[in-house]
């Protein structure tokens, strides 16, 4: 019998949701995923000591003030991880742009051009990798921009339908709606515990948007991500991709049992709805009128922020030590 990661492989792009080379080696996805947060998970480990250091020392000979040279090393430090992980992956990785640039389109273009400077002087070509950046109207027109550039985009921090139409309006590459994110929110305002996979509000939200989605022709990809457990991800058998941690693909590859396919494109035609479209009052409006979204992106750019810092503070020391 098939394990589920290979089944969910039959219907879905599998994507490792790590910066460890390892972990993405052993369960061999399609892409990677990287951000702020998981970056800091591993860059400590000794076994990535030696990028760190080739990193810190790029850093030193870019800027003379050691705050332009945190900067460049973070930057870098993104860049060498994601060339590695290209070396391993035989499709995309997705490096983040500082979430404190959240609200600022100029910023934002301004940093994914650096970001994508930095890899094609490793050799690397544009069309492997997503720029991630958070789902506000700013970085939908950042995005919009810069997929005029060929600089294709990754949408993150996705918890909203309004979210969604824009981003399908604006062209982008692919969208990260945050399954398990949703999911905490419900089970902390509304008390219940558990769901199934059909219906857990998280899975829901993402059906929702890839039926619309495929209804209407939007060429931009429906990216499920940030899962609690092994039933969110089969509940969206058949999305176009879903990045998964290395604990969940672990669960995935040892469970046997028969999974069914939950999204086509021939399903769609009967169950998205109706098609919209949103200017920037309209978006602001129809967002703000979901409250999970709006706690949840907020919360989310925080946080990828504080790691943003953290890792800041930890290269900092290195390069003053």
């Amino acid at each position: 019998m098939a394990s589920c990661l290979d089944q969910l492989k039959a219907h879905t792009v599998v994507v490792a949701d790590t910066g460890d080379f390892d972990a993405i080696a052993q369960y061999q996805p399609q892409d990677a995923t990287t951000n702020p947060s998981l970056i800091l998970s591993v860059v400590g480990m000794s076994k990535y000591s030696k990028i760190v250091q080739e990193c810190v020392e790029f850093g030193r000979q870019q800027a003379s003030s050691t705050e332009d040279q945190v900067v460049d090393v973070t930057d870098k430090l993104f860049v060498a991880f994601g060339t590695e992980i290209l070396k391993i992956v035989p499709g995309r990785v997705s490096t983040e742009v500082d979430a404190r640039l959240s609200f600022d389109v100029e910023g934002s273009v301004a940093k994914a051009r650096k970001l994508i400077g930095l890899y094609e002087s490793a050799g690397v070509s544009r069309d492997r990798v997503l720029i991630k950046l958070s789902t506000t109207w700013e970085g939908i027109q950042a995005a919009k921009i810069l997929e005029a550039e060929g600089i294709h985009c990754n949408m993150t921090l996705l918890f909203s339908f309004a979210q969604a139409v824009a981003c399908g309006e604006a062209g982008v590459t692919l969208i990260s709606p945050f399954v398990g994110r949703i999911y905490d929110w419900f089970v902390k305002t509304d008390g219940q515990k558990s769901y199934t996979e059909d219906n857990d509000p998280g899975v829901l939200s993402v059906r929702k948007i890839y039926n619309y989605y495929k209804k209407h022709g939007y060429q931009t990809i429906v990216m499920g991500a940030s899962f609690r457990n092994t039933s969110q991800i089969t509940g969206l058998t058949g999305c176009d991709y879903l990045t998964i941690s290395p604990k969940l693909l672990e669960q995935l590859k040892q469970d046997t049992r028969t999974m069914e396919v939950k999204l086509t494109k021939e399903a769609a035609q009967n169950l998205g709805d109706d098609k919209i479209s949103l200017d920037e009052k309209d978006f602001r409006y129809l967002h703000n009128s979901d409250a999970m979204a709006v706690e949840k992106l907020a919360e989310g750019i925080r946080k990828f922020a504080a790691d943003q810092e953290k890792l800041e503070e930890k290269i900092r020391s290195l390069l003053l030590g």
